[in-house]
Parts: C-alpha cells; structure tokens; sequence
C-alpha cells in the first residue's frame, strides 16, 4: 500500500496520572495525537497546538494496564500514520518529518521502528542500518520505536496484549507481542537508523529487580512468542545476560523460574 500526499501522522501516548496540557508540551509534540492518560477519573479534553500544526485529543480512564491504553489510542486513531510513544519521550523537533520521509522512501514498508535515544543500561536496540524485521529479531524493540500505517493495522486487526504490560498481570513484553502478532499477519517491518526522540529517566512502573517474578513472567512471555522453542530461546537469553541479570539468582535458578513459567501456561 502507497499512501497519498499529504501524509498525515498522529502520536499515540499512553500515559499514567499526568496532567494533559503540560504533557503536550513536556512531550515536544507538534502533530495530531492521541492520548490516553490512564487516571482517578473518566474524561476527555482537545487541545489545539501552536500555528495551527493539530490537536490532541485527551481520553482519561481508571482502569489501569499499558496494553489497554494503547489499545483505546489506536481504536480512537484516524491519520495514516501512527507512532506509538509515552510520557517520558521527548520527541525530536523534526520527528514528524524524519519519520514521513522515511516512509516516502520505503513505500512498500507498512510499518517502521526508529531510534528513541535511551539510558546506556537500558538500551535494547540501536539501528545502525536498514533491516528487515523477521521472527527471529523483534523480540528487541521497545513500543516507543514503532509506528506504522494505520490502514494495514486495522486490516491486521492487530492489538497489544492485555496480559503484559505495566498494570498487567505479567510484568513486560506486550510490545514483542504485538510485533509478532503484526509479522504472523503478513506486514512488513523494516527498522531504520532514524532517531526521532530521547527517552528521560525515571523509575520503571514494571520493573523492580531481577527477581523471582522477573523471570517467571519472562518465561510466561517466551511461551507466547516461541512456543515448541520457549526454552531453549530462555536458556540462550539467560547466558547472554547472565553477566547483568544473575548476580543474585544462578543462571540454573533461573531458567528453572522460567521453565516454571513456560509450563504454567500448558
């Protein structure tokens, strides 16, 4: 699918116990968005931004869970593009930009994941060149870093898991979810080495250590995106990162808390 000109880009945010107007502007966003500021209370707000360049429509709700907010973001989506993001990015002044004319130059991509700059000890990625996204390679890419055309997103019927995810039973991984969900249903996925924003540090709703429920949760994760091979894709992650992740919990303890949580969920 070739989109028209003028393309049209809308940000997707979700968003916990912010106040909208300062988000906005905290947020750098400059075009069309969507967010949905998960809160004490039902509401909704529209904000134009500065010269005219959109709105932000702002959709508050008590029910908690990152999957549920990005889920309601994209029902609510009407542009051809959608990048989803989330109250700690800062998006670049040119992110609009950047990220249209990176699809004008890979017109048969229907999604593309960019460069968010990020803390050394968070990184899970880094594009230093054009990639096609396959099975074997999506497990990496925060939901900050996508975006994609609407149209073919809906004709997917593509959504975030409710299961994962901040506010959700299991602790992360929603994103690495959607991305399969979005390969098993034919898109194409290209990464590109294009940063669009910078995230800013703060204290990680989901993650408090490399704990027990760590990797039990993980384990739950990799039965959902490797199936027949969950464990043998949880042992190679474990001595990949053994020398960060098992310092307190031997790597043997650890793939048995994953194990655990593989085979909770036959």
């Amino acid at each position: 699918m070739v989109l028209q000109s003028p393309i049209k880009l809308q940000v997707l945010v979700s968003a916990v116990n912010q106040d909208n107007r300062q988000l906005i502007e905290k947020m750098n966003l400059k075009t069309d968005a969507v967010l949905v500021n998960q809160c004490d209370k039902y509401g909704f707000d529209e904000f134009p931004l500065p010269e005219g360049t959109g709105k932000v429509q702002c959709f508050s709700m008590p029910e908690r869970g990152v999957g549920l907010s990005r889920n309601t973001a994209l029902l609510h989506a009407d542009s051809d593009i959608c990048l989803f993001s989330d109250e700690d990015i800062v998006l670049a002044d040119d992110y609009a930009k950047a990220i249209l004319e990176a699809y004008e130059k890979y017109p048969d991509a229907d999604m593309l994941l960019f460069n968010v700059k990020v803390a050394p000890a968070r990184r899970t990625y880094w594009n230093e060149n054009v990639k096609r996204i396959r099975w074997y390679n999506y497990g990496r890419y925060p939901a900050y870093s996508i975006s994609g055309k609407l149209e073919a997103l809906r004709k997917a019927n593509v959504f975030f898991s409710l299961l994962f995810g901040g506010g959700a039973r299991y602790s992360n991984g929603e994103d690495s979810l959607f991305l399969r969900d979005c390969l098993k249903s034919g898109l194409k996925i290209y990464a590109v080495p294009v940063c669009i924003g910078e995230e800013i540090e703060r204290e990680s709703t989901w993650f408090h250590g490399y704990t027990p429920k760590f990797f039990e949760d993980r384990g739950v994760l990799y039965h959902y995106l490797y199936g027949i091979w969950a464990k043998p894709f949880a042992l190679r992650f474990l001595l990949k990162n053994k020398d960060e992740m098992c310092k307190e919990l031997s790597v043997k303890t650890t793939y048995e808390l994953m194990k655990q949580g593989i085979d909770s969920q036959k």
